[in-house]
């Protein structure tokens, strides 16, 4: 499965629990620091490569301590890592991320290198000898992300988008003209409404695939997925777990849920990897929690219990 994951590369820093920040210059002791690289795209690149998959990286990081940090990071999960552009004059895209005792977790962001890439930089080569392309923030290229999912449809790629940003009206304008050349859309159930301005995530759903993608599939958190086609739609629950963090669950749904097709499997049972998946992410602190690969996620899918599937 060679996969070029395209936009956002994110360096998280996650502190872990905060309940409240200090007044003034007071101090709170905390029970975990640490960093993770992050990104619709790059949380998504780093959970491909462990659960097998030849991952190659694409975006624009700072040419600066936290851009080598973030590249070290990448590459020690085999992540490819040289289509990555470096910028002498923009820091590296990061996060301070608080988690609360919830697993919920408000974010400190700076946008960085991310808002910086260009049709120019995209490997238009190495996409079109791709099997899947997975644009994560593709609100941040521009012109570009609909360059390269066509690119990658006319190679006979699969290809994804994960929007990054909380989503509003104006930001399905950006990214609508690349909607038809995208296979699979996976934003969460707030994007999709906020994006679409419909009251309810079938609603919202219908009208992405009205705008040309190929399927939809909205996350719910404990709620599950919803997938829905031009054929009908589809619900997937989530397992039962303790959640410790909630940062990157999302990228870790995709990955695991284009792993599942990779292997030929249909939409719902690759849904039910990419949850499994995100369970696994979900028990630790960061987008790259958990020492897991293909085998254990499907040995978890097969072994957890499931909530009651979401109604309405």
């Amino acid at each position: 499965m060679k996969t070029v994951a395209l936009g956002a590369y994110i360096l998280d820093v996650l502190v872990r629990p905060v309940t409240e920040i200090p007044a003034g210059q007071d101090a709170a002791l905390v029970e975990e620091i640490r960093l993770a690289p992050a990104g619709a795209a790059g949380g998504t690149a780093v959970t491909l490569a462990k659960l097998g998959a030849d991952v190659h990286a694409a975006g624009a990081v700072g040419r600066d301590t936290l851009g080598d940090v973030l590249i070290e990071m990448l590459e020690q999960y085999g992540v490819h890592t040289d289509r990555l552009a470096r910028r002498d004059d923009l820091q590296t895209s990061s996060s301070v991320i608080p988690i609360r005792p919830t697993g919920e977790r408000p974010a400190l962001h700076v946008i960085g290198a991310n808002l910086s890439y260009t049709p120019g930089d995209a490997p238009l080569d190495l996409i079109a000898a791709a099997d899947f392309l997975h644009v994560g923030g593709p609100e941040l290229l521009g012109e570009t992300a609909e360059l390269v999912l066509k690119a990658a449809k006319d190679a006979g790629a699969t290809t994804s988008v994960d929007v990054l940003a909380d989503g509003w009206p104006e930001l399905l304008d950006m990214i609508a003209p690349a909607l038809p050349y995208v296979d699979w859309i996976t934003p969460n159930d707030e994007q999709a409404k906020r994006l679409t301005g419909e009251a309810d995530i079938e609603s919202a759903a219908a009208v992405l695939i009205e705008l040309g993608a190929g399927g939809v599939i909205v996350t719910c958190g404990a709620d599950g997925v919803l997938i829905v086609t031009p054929d009908g739609q589809t619900r997937v629950p989530a397992f039962e777990i303790e959640v410790i963090d909630t940062s990157g669950c999302g990228d870790a749904f995709v990955a695991g849920f284009l792993r599942g097709l990779s292997l030929g499997e249909r939409p719902a049972d690759a849904a039910r990897l990419g949850s499994a998946t995100a369970a696994l992410v979900a028990q630790g602190t960061g987008s790259d929690h958990g020492e897991f690969d293909l085998q254990r996620v499907q040995a978890f899918a097969s072994s957890t219990p499931m909530r009651e599937p979401a109604q309405g």
